[in-house]
């Protein structure tokens, strides 16, 4: 176990270093520039540039940022006076935590229970209405669906607020929006490997046995089943991630995403990059916790693998 997790764990290390690495080089590759829409003078653009090492060779900023990032130092805005980016992920972050992980938690909660129903009533009328949810929930995008419920719940009957998240019911729309797909996808995956699992051999002794359905079902198949939706689990927290990208501008929500997205728009290049660090740190530790719950749940697998 201690080698499979030392392999895992070098091979996240080596993939934040490259995301962090080209997301560097491809914002200085970028036009313009952080101060390019600033109202000043080329005297003071050029002071801007020299405080936040812009002026030196692409190479030395590289190395000072990484040095400074391997620290815990993300560095400060360069669109933000004196505002640290790791001030701004700690204050964001939470936000962004709270809807993604009641997201999660009603994706796969809801996307198991669909896909059960499917599996025990497949070629039935139940099946074919969990396949038409799964069908649009995977068809329709998180900013279209985000904007339908904003039209019908807060415009036309007003019974849920658009933005923020002061309320039980503010959670409601933006947790719909960015569990459509990924819900979608844990239902058609519950529904295809319960089918298999019901059809095992092992499946067939303990009906003879004469254990009781719901013994079967609960005790045997389903926890075969779901190894697949553990193992979906590590890019379903990126696909959350960067789904509440747009989610978040959408409903106003003070969270990462909306910071991401704004320091795009602003060429902050050093929120951006801590942004990025940020999240593909959690990603890829979020990845490397799922290899080692599937090796739990699953003992066939060799952890030498």
């Amino acid at each position: 176990m201690v080698k499979y997790i030392g392999k895992r764990l070098l091979t996240s290390i080596v993939t934040v270093w490259a995301v962090v690495t080209i997301v560097f080089f491809l914002v200085r590759m970028m036009p313009g520039g952080p101060f390019d829409g600033e109202k000043t003078t080329p005297e003071i653009k050029a002071q801007l540039n020299e405080k936040y090492g812009l002026d030196k060779p692409v190479g030395e900023q590289y190395t000072i940022y990484m040095k400074n990032l391997l620290k815990g130092d993300f560095g400060k805005s360069t669109k933000y006076k004196g505002r640290e980016v790791l001030t701004t992920i700690k204050k964001s972050f939470p936000n962004s935590a709270k809807v993604g992980m009641v997201s999660i938690g009603f994706s796969v909660v809801a996307g198991v229970l669909l896909g059960i129903i499917a599996a025990l009533k497949a070629d039935k009328w139940p099946d074919r209405v969990c396949m038409v949810l799964a069908t649009l929930g995977i068809t329709i995008p998180s900013f279209v669906m985000g904007t339908f419920l904003i039209y019908i719940f807060t415009v036309e009957l007003k019974l849920l607020p658009a933005t923020g998240l002061g309320k039980p019911t503010n959670y409601i729309m933006p947790v719909i929006a960015l569990s459509g797909s990924s819900m979608a996808f844990i239902t058609r995956l519950t529904r295809s490997k319960l089918i298999d699992v019901l059809k095992s051999d092992y499946i067939r002794t303990a009906k003879a046995k004469g254990l009781s359905g719901k013994t079967i079902i609960f005790k045997h198949a389903l926890r075969n089943s779901l190894i697949p939706v553990v193992t979906y689990l590590g890019p379903l927290v990126a696909g959350v991630l960067t789904g509440s990208f747009v989610v978040e501008k959408i409903f106003a929500i003070p969270g990462l995403g909306n910071e991401f997205t704004l320091s795009i728009t602003n060429r902050d290049y050093t929120s951006l990059l801590g942004v990025t660090a940020f999240y593909c740190t959690l990603i890829v530790t979020c990845n490397l916790l799922v290899d080692i719950i599937y090796v739990l749940i699953d003992p066939r697998i060799k952890l030498e693998g």
